[in-house]
């Protein structure tokens, strides 16, 4: 932890779903989307998106876990993407669009694990779920243009067709971790 904050590193499919999302949870200070998994140094959307780079898209939320626990991240996480497709979310179809959580210590490795274990334990999904939970690794800043996309975008066909549902779902089932 860092000035009280703490990280949470996730890919759910596109990272721009993710963050419109997270960007709108109390305690989260800051959301970024990135690139983490691969073997590419500082690798481009281009590269990234040919699957070829090994890395997956990514955000980076810092958050105060006095606010919004890391769980409750997590409880987001599973709720607005499906963790039961491999390397797929919706018509987004390559190795970088999988679902995996990235760990930033054993405390948070132990409730990746634990949250896994409750969902499939509770048979929350029809299909065995397949996100991965690997240690942190080396994360790279997406370029500008792909930062608070949908804010800059909301109008944008993908941001009215996948993102937009995906806000409303998130919204309805967590009111009370919203921002006020």
């Amino acid at each position: 932890m860092e000035n009280g904050l703490e990280i949470a590193t996730l890919g759910g499919g596109c990272f721009w779903c993710l963050e419109a999302v997270y960007q709108q949870v109390r305690g989260v200070k800051a959301v970024e989307s990135g690139y983490s998994g691969g073997h590419l140094r500082q690798p481009s959307y281009e590269e990234v998106c040919s699957g070829d780079s090994g890395h997956a898209e990514v955000v980076r939320v810092s958050f105060d876990p006095s606010v919004v626990t890391y769980r409750e991240i997590l409880e987001i996480f599973f709720a607005i993407h499906d963790p039961t497709t491999l390397n797929r979310q919706g018509n987004d179809v390559g190795t970088q669009y999988r679902s995996v959580i990235f760990t930033h210590s054993q405390a948070q490795r132990a409730t990746a694990e634990h949250v896994l274990h409750e969902l499939e334990a509770g048979k929350v999904f029809d299909a065995p779920i397949v996100t991965q939970v690997e240690p942190e690794q080396p994360y790279w800043r997406a370029e500008d243009g792909h930062q608070n996309y949908y804010q800059d975008h909301p109008g944008q066909g993908y941001c009215a067709v996948v993102i937009s549902p995906k806000l409303a779902k998130f919204r309805a089932r967590f009111a009370e971790l919203l921002r006020r």
